[in-house]
């Protein structure tokens, strides 16, 4: 037997860290947001809302894919981390992750992240 949490506490912590408020905001970043998430924001600074799926085994999927079409911020930047917000504008800073890859972006493209999963573990067994 694996210690850890059970499957159903892991399922409450995300459903209050992740999934309440149902939608969270997305930001882009050019390197690690730092403690407060305002740290190498990218030129690019509309936050765009993310939905999520239910917790299932002790994690939590999106739901909705966030979007930046036709980039109009820097040309050639290399966005790195992305942070999560609990509004579009101000709002209160909620976590951050590194990108599995870099994206780097050019006037006119445009960015889709298609896949976030949160995962607590280890979930016993």
């Amino acid at each position: 037997m694996a210690d850890g949490v059970t499957a159903a506490i892991a399922n409450a912590m995300l459903a209050v860290m992740v999934t309440s408020p149902a939608s969270t905001f997305v930001q882009l970043h050019t390197g690690s947001p730092g403690a407060a998430g305002t740290s190498n924001v990218s030129s690019t600074t509309t936050r765009e809302g993310v939905t999520w799926n239910s917790p299932s085994a002790g994690s939590v999927s999106n739901a909705t894919n966030p979007a930046w079409p036709a980039w109009a911020g820097t040309s050639g930047e290399v966005v790195t981390d992305i942070s999560f917000w609990t509004a579009s504008s101000a709002g209160t800073f909620d976590w951050s992750v590194v990108l599995t890859s870099s994206v780097t972006m050019l006037t006119g493209d445009t960015l889709t992240i298609t896949s976030i999963t949160i995962t607590v573990t280890p979930i016993a067994s």
